[in-house]
């Protein structure tokens, strides 16, 4: 027995038709007349009959549709003490500065509108730090773009954003153009993050893929920086279009060309604990991410990123 079919059994009698109740259940006749039937079948007795008054409940389906009201009346307070109820907690997440700069304020936003009780501590660092953090369990979640170094994680894939070769407007290092590839952007001084970090693994293997040497001109760990280097023309970079976004007051001063070979990409991923050490608050906080990251992309205002499938 289930709850729709106590529901509609209560609405046939309440309104004393098959078809008023199948128009106002949104259902087909013969669909409500099977669930009924069912119903029946599984109780060994006849609940309704037709009469010159309509379809009217039988002495079993009268006493049974007083207790079918109370039933779906203690159903509906259980859903609604479910739903007032208040997830409580804490919860920390790291985002690397240029997933912050889309992604921070509104799923702060979100998760204060949802879980109004979470206490949440946010974490902006570069990914190798990340993956640090999260591997002493002083993070419940990160969005990182390498997970080889997990350590009993949970991985699932969120996302995947375009790379740019980004340079100085004022002082270029190559000629610029909207688009380029990788064999065009031999040669050309890139500043960089260290080793540890996963876009400078993602580059370093495209390079690879393609044959071709990795000029390095700096290793900066700290994306200001790093950007105000670029600013000043001794290197190029290559990030996703948030890091452009993350300097929005300088946009200006720089130029970017859409890396369009297929494989250059960043994918992010979406890390955490393992299941059974996330708390419930870490938990609905996930969900929370996964829905913030799919709407700003699904909406444009994550530019150059796209939807990976959830294979967990």
């Amino acid at each position: 027995m289930e709850l729709r079919q106590l529901r509609y059994f209560v609405r046939v009698v309440e309104l004393g038709s098959m078809s008023r109740a199948a128009m106002d259940l949104d259902m087909v006749q013969s669909a409500l007349s099977q669930q009924i039937s069912r119903l029946e079948s599984e109780l060994s007795t006849r609940l309704l009959q037709r009469s010159s008054k309509g379809t009217v409940p039988t002495e079993a389906g009268l006493a049974f549709f007083h207790e079918a009201q109370l039933t779906l009346r203690h159903a509906e307070q259980a859903i609604h003490a479910a739903q007032q109820a208040r997830l409580s907690g804490a919860v920390s997440i790291g985002l690397s500065p240029t997933i912050a700069s889309v992604l921070g304020l509104p799923l702060m936003q979100a998760l204060r509108q949802r879980y109004p009780e979470v206490r949440l501590h946010m974490v902006s660092a570069l990914s190798g730090h990340l993956t640090s953090l999260l591997n002493a369990r002083q993070l419940d979640l990160a969005i990182l773009f390498d997970a080889q170094g997990a350590r009993r994680w949970s991985v699932q894939p969120l996302l995947e954003e375009k790379l740019y070769l980004i340079q100085s407007k004022r002082r270029p290092l190559c000629p610029h153009t909207a688009t380029t590839t990788m064999a065009q952007m031999g040669g050309v001084p890139l500043i960089l993050p260290s080793g540890s970090h996963g876009l400078r693994n993602a580059i370093v293997t495209a390079f690879a893929h393609a044959g071709l040497p990795l000029n390095m001109a700096l290793e900066i760990d700290g994306l200001p920086l790093l950007m105000e280097a670029v600013m000043a023309g001794m290197g190029a970079t290559v990030q996703p279009w948030s890091a452009v976004k993350l300097h929005h007051a300088t946009q200006g001063e720089f130029l970017w060309s859409e890396i369009v070979d297929g494989q250059v990409r960043r994918p992010a991923m979406l890390c955490g604990l393992s299941e059974d050490e996330l708390s419930p608050a870490a938990l609905a906080a996930r969900v929370v991410l996964r829905d913030c990251a799919e709407h700003l992309v699904t909406s444009g205002a994550w530019a150059g990123a796209t939807l990976s499938h959830h294979k967990n």
